[in-house]
């Protein structure tokens, strides 16, 4: 590990982990679905190894991601480059995986199936922070919080964390948590950056005052804070045209960005994860790296503190949109999949 990594804890936890985690969702088969965009094994692995010795401990994918490619990849390559007991492997569960009632969700047969399944893939008999990819509406809350519970318990998981969902919800699973004595949520994975702050509004206060650590998505929305668009990922990326519908106020922050960048001498990149960290909840954005330089920017940022002027130039133009809190419904939800290109396990992979 980097000797110069400073490490962060994770919520209220004990758990050091470093301030940048390594958003695996990059690695995986390209034929093996969602998403398209992904990267082969033989180019993933430089990228692992690059953020390995850079210090980069935490490591973030899913059991959707490529439909399991991802984590085989990623556990591969980190026992081959580093010791089990370095890193923190983060990952999810939610999505669909295999045809059939039972082959997606948060029950309580969904969850110990697919913790099994990930467990196998990423080659380890343990994840560290086993997270809900999004909320189920169609199981119980209780059977799902139980479920996670003993999973703890069983030593297949050592904590729990969410994703985006409403902050009435999470409240609720953290009361119900407390309430029954089960293991609680120590992180919330949530959408947050410079052109999507509605989190601010009452995810993030929840979280400080729950003791909650966040680790945002897409930190940098889809490269739009990062370059010039559109990008090759961007170009086959339609998720990306629903959580960033134009609106005026975009290109006058990208705009910002670029300024403050230009008079630091530094990446848009930098500047944008250095403006995350401000905030004390965000504990480590997930940063996609499919180039060297991506990597390297969002270790660079750590050494950015931006001035109070600077953060409100950033911030000055930006007007609320509509929050994207992820889909629960299973009919919203696969008519979302069909249009962002989610093939159903099982199907056959689309033509190139």
């Amino acid at each position: 590990m980097g000797a110069q990594m400073r490490y962060v804890k994770l919520g209220q936890t004990g758990l050091q982990v470093s301030p940048v985690a390594l958003g695996c969702m990059t690695f995986g088969d390209p034929g093996r679905g969602h998403p398209v965009w992904s990267l082969p094994e033989d180019q993933s692995r430089p990228l692992i190894r690059q953020a390995i010795e850079a210090g980069i401990n935490f490591f973030d994918t899913a059991n959707m991601y490529s439909q399991g490619s991802s984590e085989e990849i990623t556990g591969r390559a980190l026992r081959d480059f580093t010791g089990r007991d370095e890193v923190v492997i983060a990952t999810k569960v939610r999505h669909p995986m295999r045809p059939g009632p039972n082959g997606a969700g948060l029950s309580r047969k969904a969850i110990f199936t697919e913790i099994e399944h990930s467990l196998r893939r990423l080659g380890t008999d343990h994840v560290d922070l086993y997270q809900i990819h999004r909320m189920d509406v169609t199981t119980p809350l209780e059977e799902t919080l139980e479920a996670l519970h003993d999973v703890v318990k069983s030593g297949k998981a050592l904590y729990i964390g969410a994703s985006s969902m409403h902050a009435w919800e999470f409240s609720k699973a953290l009361h119900l948590q407390r309430q029954h004595g089960w293991a609680r949520f120590v992180s919330m994975q949530d959408h947050y950056n410079l052109l999507a702050r509605e989190e601010e509004r009452e995810m993030l206060p929840l979280c400080a005052d729950e003791g909650v650590g966040t680790i945002p998505w897409s930190p940098l929305a889809r490269g739009r804070l990062a370059r010039d668009m559109p990008t090759g990922r961007s170009a086959s990326d339609p998720f990306a045209e629903m959580l960033y519908p134009a609106q005026p106020s975009d290109q006058e922050i990208v705009d910002a960005v670029a300024k403050v960048a230009s008079a630091r001498g530094v990446s848009r990149a930098q500047v944008a994860l250095a403006w995350l960290r401000r905030n004390p909840v965000v504990v480590a954005p997930i940063v996609g790296a499919s180039k060297p330089s991506h990597l390297a920017d969002a270790i660079a940022s750590l050494d950015i503190d931006l001035t109070d002027d600077e953060a409100a130039a950033l911030e000055a133009p930006y007007t609320p949109r509509a929050d994207f809190q992820g889909v629960s419904d299973p009919a919203e939800l696969a008519r979302i999949s069909a249009r962002i290109g989610i093939r159903p396990a099982g199907s056959a992979a689309p033509q190139s």
